[in-house]
This record gives structure tokens, C-alpha cells and sequence, in this order.
């Protein structure tokens, strides 16, 4: 299905939302902040040491963080105040900063204290994308977000192109240190711009979520869901072999251009510039392609860029490539992103893309140290041509298995229809688990039918957060099946009713049209009794395990 319905008809639309453009100049600022850190700590690095191997460190070490930290980050996103959560982590960016702003000024600054501290501001960038990302679609109108998004992307490769040419410039005339301290003031900036924000609070009957069980609940919730398992892969894949480039592009610089500072900021100005471009247009480039094949042009696009910026030594020519390389970067990196939040209901949507930049992230860190290595080994032009060729063969080689799907569902929130008995026992909130056993009469000839939306089932049961879950088969009534699955506890099996979503019901419709006994579906629901002083349960949650 080329294009997509749900694309606004303007690139520009989501900033008229007063809130989402505030928020976006705080974000716009403090990915400018990163990028200046970024490209000063990296043109650094060729100064305090030779080795190809340390300056790719400088972005392995920036983007190790989110691989981390990602998921704690995610769940803290999406239980606590994300206003607060997300004006801390800036104040965190903010500190690491000034921090590295005196140690350059005073020349105590290394090349293992660069790399330390820029692991720091990684952290500080790993806590604070999740929030960011969650924060975005209750900002704007669903028909918008492919937009809001894509104005990130504007934000993101405008700072692309403002940071490394504001580092380029103070490196050139002041130094590195006069970046870093620059980089301190646009941090406090984007933090006061968060500090304005007055958001909505969450309401909800229930308390909050505990940290740990909100970690497994939003892992479990990933993995157990198809689209986002093959947005997962193709990120990583994409960003594994898209890395080589931007990992290295200090040294292709400065050995295949021959050039300095200005060559390299030059560079990453025209990329970003690209993006800028492919961003602003991203709605009728969709119009022309189904998602996987837009994912798919762009990574064999950015590939042939990079070939062409080691294997033409001629500046000018580098650049128009990387303008382009840009445009197919924010291409293929956008898309998917728009799949992964349409893939997420709200409730676990900052540990859903939390998860999500865990993977981006760690194609990326794994590509920066992978590629540096080769490049340390044989030189960085062999290393960019490798990492080219790997990309798309991975790409060919994973494509029956890994495929972004052309429709999204119905992610918005909806209350069952069930109507389910009060207890009549007192149940605190934390006893558990919980069961719930479903019976169900069906058809014998439409076993195999009954069992594949059983499968979805299974899947959506664990997604909301269900410890376990298994079907039966009545052996001296071959019609009859029992569905059961467990909750960690009371209030967590409440919860799911907040969980519920529009397309949770229609796979209950489809699973109802299944039932053909004379009454309805018969539902009983179970809490565990303390057998000698404690819930014995390590026996159903083996059994459901294995179903």
C-alpha cells in the first residue's frame, strides 16, 4: 500500500500546536548542545590520541548509554511525572558539561577522561529520549504524528548542521573548550524551555507501577509483538552499517580530503542539510512507496553514498553524496520510528521506544567500535567499503523474515465489555497471582481456525502483562477449551483493564464468533491461597510457561 493515510497534509502542521512547538525549540536546542559535544569531543580526540580505534570510542561511548539504560530509562518515562523526568535529564546534560568545559579550560582534560565524560552525557541522553519520544503523540493529533516526528528529524539535522559549524568555527578560532562551554549555556536554555511546560497529569484509579515489574511488563510487551520485533531488527541493521560513515567521518576528513575542521563540519552540515530536505518532503515521498520498500531504497541509497565520499577524494564531490546519504538516512531512520510509534499504545509507549533506541543505539555502538576496529586494522576507506556491502546483504538476507508491515492497528484505548463479577472476598492489592480461566465450545472442524487466533491471543494476553498464559483441551469433550492466564497480582489485574484497546476488542470479537454453546462464555477469576504461609505458584507458572 504505497503512502500512508494517516500522513498530514502539511509538513509543518504539528507547530501550530503551542505546546509541541515550545517543546520542540528545547529539543531542537539540546540536540544542538549534543552535536557541538559531539564534534568537538570527536576533532579532541584526533588530538589527544592517534589511534582510529579511540576517536570511533568518542561515538561508541556517547551511544553506549542508551543501549544501557534504555529500558530503566523507559520505565521511569512512563511511571513517574515525564515534565519532571524529562527537565532532570537535561539538567543532567547540563552538568556533564560544565564539568567538561573546566577540565578543558584548565588542560587537565585526556583522552580517558574525554571518553568518561562523554559516556556521562550519554547517560544524560539515554534517560532523557525515551520521555521525549513518549511525550510527542499526546502532543499533536494522531493524523500529525508522522509529521511531529518528522520535525524531529528537522530539529535533529538542523542541530546537525548549527552544532558541528558553531564547534567548527570555536575550535578554528578559540579552541575546544570555549564549545564545551558554549555546549553548558544552550543546555540550561533547553532545560528552562522544559521548565515551562505544564503537562497534564495521568489519572488512573490505581497505583503506579512498580519499576521492576514495569521493566519486564514493557519488555515482555515488545517482545511479544511482531511489528515492533522487525522495526527492532531493521534498525539495528540499518544503523550497524549507516555508522561506519558517521563514526569515521573525522578521519575521512582529514586522510581521504585532506582537509580539517572545516572539511569535516562541512560534511556533516551537508548530511544534515539532506535530511532537512528528504524531512520536509517525507509525505509525497511515502506516496510512492510501501514502507518496506521506502526502508529498503534508502539503506542501498546511503550504502552507494558512502562509497562514493572514500572513493572519490574530491570534496565537492563528497559532498553532494553526503547530502543525499543524509536524505536517505532520514528516510529509512524516520519511517521507522513512525511504525514504532503507531505500533505502541500510550501506557507502555516511553518503554516500547525506549527499547527501540536500545536497538538503534546499539547498531550504532556496536557499528562505531566494529568499524573502527577494521578501519585500525586495514584503513578507514576499506572499512566504509566493507561496512557498504555488509548493510544490504544483511538487508537481502533477512528480508522474508524481517518485514515492516503496511497497516497499523487500532491502538486507541477502549474498556471490555465483559462484565465480570465483583469478588465477594477481600483481596488486597498486591495478592497474587491472579488467574483467569475462559471457557470456550467450539466446532471441532474449526479447530485449526480457533487455534491461530488463539496464537494472537496468547501474544496480546502477554502484552498487557500476563506472567503466563495456555490453552486446554478437554479430553473427554473434544469441543471444549479452557483459556487461563495469570497476573502478577490484584491491582495488576486490574490494570489490564486500562490496558485495553480498540484492537484488544475486535480479536475478542473474533475469538466470541468461535463459541457455539447454548450460553455464554463462562469466566471465573482465581487469586492464590497461602499453602503452608505462602502463594505456592512456581508450579502453574512452569506449566504456563510451557504452554
Amino acid at each position: 500500500m504505497p503512502g500512508d493515510s494517516t500522513e498530514s497534509p502539511s509538513a509543518l502542521a504539528p507547530l501550530r500546536q503551542p505546546v509541541f512547538r515550545m517543546l520542540w525549540l528545547a529539543w531542537l536546542a539540546a540536540n544542538v548542545t549534543m552535536w557541538m559535544n559531539d564534534v568537538a569531543s570527536a576533532w579532541l580526540m584526533t588530538s589527544l590520541s592517534g589511534s582510529a580505534f579511540m576517536v570511533a570510542m568518542v561515538q561508541a561511548a556517547s551511544t553506549l548509554p542508551v543501549f544501557v539504560l534504555g529500558l530503566p530509562s523507559g520505565a521511569l518515562a512512563d511511571i513517574i511525572d515525564r515534565r519532571r523526568y524529562f527537565a532532570a535529564t537535561q539538567l543532567w546534560v547540563a552538568i556533564v558539561a560544565v564539568v567538561l568545559s573546566g577540565l578543558a579550560f584548565t588542560g587537565r582534560l585526556t583522552a580517558e577522561l574525554l571518553l568518561a565524560l562523554t559516556f556521562a552525557n550519554g547517560i544524560g541522553l539515554a534517560l532523557r529520549w525515551p520521555v521525549f519520544a513518549a511525550i510527542i503523540p499526546d502532543l499533536v493529533p494522531r493524523p500529525e504524528l508522522p509529521a511531529a516526528l518528522a520535525l524531529n528529524g528537522v530539529a535533529m539535522n538542523m542541530s546537525r548542521i548549527i552544532g558541528p559549524v558553531v564547534a567548527g568555527t570555536l575550535i578554528a578560532s578559540a579552541g575546544s573548550a570555549y564549545v564545551f562551554l558554549l555546549n553548558s549555556l544552550l543546555a540550561i536554555v533547553a532545560f528552562t524551555l522544559i521548565l515551562l511546560w505544564r503537562s497534564e497529569p495521568k489519572v488512573s484509579t490505581l497505583p503506579g507501577e512498580r519499576f521492576v515489574a514495569a521493566m519486564r511488563v514493557g519488555l515482555q510487551h515488545v517482545m511479544q509483538s511482531p511489528p515492533m520485533r522487525a522495526v527492532l531488527a531493521r534498525i539495528f541493521l540499518f544503523f550497524l552499517q549507516s555508522t561506519s560513515l558517521t563514526a569515521l567521518l573525522p578521519l575521512v576528513a582529514r586522510d581521504v580530503h585532506g582537509g580539517g575542521a572545516g572539511a569535516y563540519t562541512t560534511l556533516l552540515a551537508a548530511m544534515g542539510s539532506g535530511a532537512i530536505i528528504a524531512a520536509l518532503n517525507l509525505t509525497r515521498l511515502r506516496q510512492r512507496l510501501e514502507r518496506e520498500a521506502f526502508v529498503r531504497w534508502s539503506t542501498l541509497l546511503h550504502a552507494a553514498c558512502a562509497v562514493i565520499v572514500v572513493l572519490v577524494p574530491t570534496l565537492w564531490i563528497a559532498v553532494p553524496a553526503m547530502i543525499v546519504a543524509g536524505m536517505a538516512w532520514i528516510s529509512a531512520a524516520n519511517s521507522l520510528t513512525v511504525v514504532a510509534q503507531m505500533g505502541l499504545p500510550n501506557w507502555v509507549r516511553a518503554r516500547g521506544m525506549s527499547i527501540y533506541q536500545m536497538a538503534l543505539m546499539g547498531g550504532s555502538a556496536v557499528g562505531a567500535a566494529l568499524w573502527g576496529y577494521v578501519a585500525t586494522l586495514t584503513s578507514v576507506t576499506t572499512s566504509i567499503l566493507v561496512a557498504s556491502v555488509v548493510g544490504p546483504a544483511l538487508l537481502l538476507l533477512t528480508r522474508r523474515h524481517v518485514t515492516i508491515g503496511a497497516h497499523d492497528e487500532d491502538l486507541t484505548p477502549a474498556r471490555p465489555t465483559v462484565l465480570v463479577p465483583p469478588p465477594v472476598i477481600e483481596i488486597p492489592p498486591d495478592k497474587g497471582p491472579v488467574m483467569v480461566t475462559i471457557e470456550y465450545l467450539i466446532d471441532p472442524a474449526r479447530a485449526a481456525d480457533f487455534n491461530a487466533v488463539m496464537q494472537e491471543t496468547r501474544r496480546a494476553r502477554l502484552r498487557q502483562g500476563a506472567l503466563s498464559w495456555g490453552l486446554f483441551r478437554d479430553t473427554t469433550r473434544p469441543e471444549r477449551y479452557i483459556e487461563y492466564f495469570l497476573d502478577e497480582n490484584w491491582v495488576e489485574h486490574q490494570r489490564r483493564l486500562e490496558r485495553f484497546t480498540a484492537a484488544d476488542l475486535g480479536l475478542r470479537e473474533r475469538r466470541l464468533a468461535f463459541h457455539v454453546g447454548p450460553e455464554a462464555q463462562q469466566m471465573r477469576r482465581y487469586v492464590a491461597e497461602a499453602v503452608g504461609g505462602r502463594a505456592d505458584t512456581s508450579d502453574m507458572r512452569q506449566a504456563g510457561a510451557a504452554s
